[in-house]
């Protein structure tokens, strides 16, 4: 990052936004905005988290808006703003509503950070990063969306479950669409070095993925007003640290295709390296014949949804 303090804006001070800003805050790496349109709650949130700073020794700072005035110069916009689902709802079911919304957070950040990357994070995230990515006219490098991160943290947290390995041993890759279409890759995913194909029976790795796909909706099932909120707000945190940092690191996130998978214009999650310019680089794996099936069908469904939009 350019300036000295690095600045991130959060849309949406709800349960996600608030939790990645408090895990930001925590790392003290940038400063942060909340914005939300309920009069008082970026403020009262921003507050809460200021009272924090003596007890957790972070230097940088939160506010708190109700409009986006303070959000000038952003290096980074986390779009979190939406309705959550609640217990039977697909993040499909959400299309309608969220759409607007986006909509509107789009055009309003970029008035005043046209410079930002953005990151969406909103559900159906593939559609909204699709819809976002054409609203906007933003270079493919400066928007994405956040879902592998997080599937790919509940894939994990399944394998661990499943073989009792440490969790720092982990590392597990999931792509496609961030909802019921995405692909888990048990090949591609590790317990010190050795697949889970190499660990688990067929049976139990199928177990594995399928408590992965449902992971979310476990999470609404449990909770009945609401969704998940710690784990995607630390995938944001990953996301905007390793652009903050800019660390090139690779993980699973919604970039765009452009040939890559046999693909082509469409914002789905792959493994990405990320840095300060945004995306730099979509990394193609040796897929087989069944994983790529897999991956091209999940794009197919997000580029059929997307086409349903009025953009």
């Amino acid at each position: 990052m350019s300036k000295e303090q690095p600045k991130v804006t959060i849309v949406g001070a709800g349960n996600v936004g608030a939790t990645a800003a408090h895990i930001l805050l925590l790392k003290d790496i940038c400063d942060v905005v909340l914005v939300d349109v309920a009069p008082g709650l970026p403020q009262g949130k921003a507050l809460d988290l200021m009272h924090l700073r003596s007890l957790a020794k972070f230097q940088h700072t939160v506010c708190g808006s109700n409009d986006y005035a303070q959000t000038a110069g952003s290096d980074v916009v986390v779009i979190t703003a939406g309705v959550a689902r609640k217990p039977g709802m697909t993040r499909e079911d959400l299309l309608g509503i969220n759409s607007k919304i986006v909509r509107s957070v789009i055009t309003s950040a970029l008035e005043y950070s046209p410079d930002a990357i953005f990151i969406l994070v909103t559900n159906p995230l593939d559609i909204m990063t699709n819809m976002a990515a054409r609203i906007s006219g933003l270079p493919k490098q400066r928007i994405c969306g956040m879902g592998g991160v997080l599937d790919s943290a509940r894939f994990a947290y399944s394998i661990a479950r499943a073989t009792g390995a440490d969790i720092n041993s982990i590392d597990a890759l999931t792509v496609g669409a961030h909802g019921e279409s995405m692909v888990c890759l048990p090949r591609f995913s590790t317990v010190a070095g050795v697949p889970i194909t190499e660990l688990l029976d067929e049976d139990e790795v199928a177990q594995v993925c399928r408590d992965t796909v449902t992971g979310g909706a476990q999470v609404v099932a449990f909770l009945k007003t609401g969704s998940a909120f710690y784990a995607p707000g630390a995938s944001i945190a990953r996301m905007v640290e390793a652009i903050i940092r800019d660390s090139g690191e690779t993980m699973s996130f919604c970039a765009k295709l452009e040939g890559e998978y046999g693909i082509d214009d469409v914002f789905m999650c792959v493994p990405v390296r990320l840095g300060a310019a945004g995306v730099q680089e979509v990394v193609e794996l040796p897929l087989d014949e069944q994983e790529l099936a897999q991956l091209r069908d999940s794009a197919a469904k997000i580029a059929a949804q997307v086409a349903t939009l009025d953009l």
